[in-house]
C-alpha cells in the first residue's frame, strides 16, 4: 500500500448476513489500531446485532469515527473526490454482492463499494452465504473481475484456534492484510 494511503480512513460497512460479529470486531480492532473508520450499517444489521450478539446499535456506532445512514447517498463516501484507503464489507449479503456485481447503487454500502471500484481502491467483500449457486458464483466473479476482493470468512486451523474469537481474529486478518494494516491477530504460518 502506498505511504499516502496509510493514513486515509477505511470505510467498514455492515450488512445483514448472518456473522456480523466480524464487522463488529474489525471495527474494535481498528480502534485499537488508531485505524480511522467510517461506518454504514444496513437497516438488516442493527436486526442481526440484536439476534446474534450482545451489542446494541449504539454500542456499535460507538467504535466507529464517522457513521453514515445507508440511505445517505449523499454522504461524503459516496464521491471519489473523498479519498479513503477503501471498504471492507463484513459481512457481505448476497443481496449487496448482486448489487456490486451490478453498478446497482441503491443504497450508500453499494455506492461506496462502487465509488472503491471506480477510483481503483482496495473493497474487500466478506461474502456469507453456504451453499453457493451457480448465480452467487457467477457474481462474485464478476465483482471480482471489476477489481473487488472475495473474502468470504473461511476458518483457518494451521493456527491452532482456541476459540471462535481465534476464529473471527484470523477471517479479519486476512481482510486487514488486502487494505494493507498491519496487526497481530492470527500467527502467520513460518513453514514447518
Amino acid at each position: 500500500m502506498p505511504q499516502e494511503t496509510k493514513n486515509l480512513p477505511l470505510i467498514v460497512a455492515i450488512t445483514g448476513a448472518t456473522g456480523v460479529i466480524y464487522g463488529v470486531e474489525m471495527l474494535r480492532v481498528l480502534k485499537d489500531l488508531g485505524q480511522e473508520t467510517h461506518l454504514i450499517l444496513s437497516e438488516a444489521a442493527g436486526l442481526n446485532l440484536s439476534i446474534e450478539t450482545q451489542y446494541s446499535l449504539d454500542e456499535v456506532k460507538a467504535l466507529a469515527d464517522v457513521v453514515y445512514s445507508n440511505k445517505d447517498v449523499g454522504a461524503a463516501v459516496a464521491s471519489g473526490s473523498f479519498r479513503t484507503r477503501g471498504m471492507i464489507v463484513a459481512p457481505c449479503t448476497i443481496k449487496t454482492l448482486s448489487a456490486v456485481a451490478n453498478s446497482f447503487t441503491y443504497n450508500l454500502v453499494v455506492r461506496a463499494a462502487d465509488v472503491c471500484l471506480k477510483e481503483r481502491r482496495t473493497l474487500v467483500l466478506m461474502v456469507r452465504e453456504t451453499p453457493l449457486h451457480k448465480g452467487h458464483l457467477e457474481l462474485m466473479s464478476r465483482a471480482a473481475d471489476y477489481g473487488a476482493v472475495i473474502l468470504p470468512p473461511m476458518p483457518a486451523f494451521y493456527h491452532q484456534p482456541e476459540s471462535i474469537m481465534d476464529l473471527v481474529h484470523q477471517s479479519i486478518g486476512k481482510a486487514l492484510d488486502q487494505v494493507g494494516i498491519e496487526h497481530q491477530l492470527f500467527k502467520r504460518w513460518a513453514g514447518h
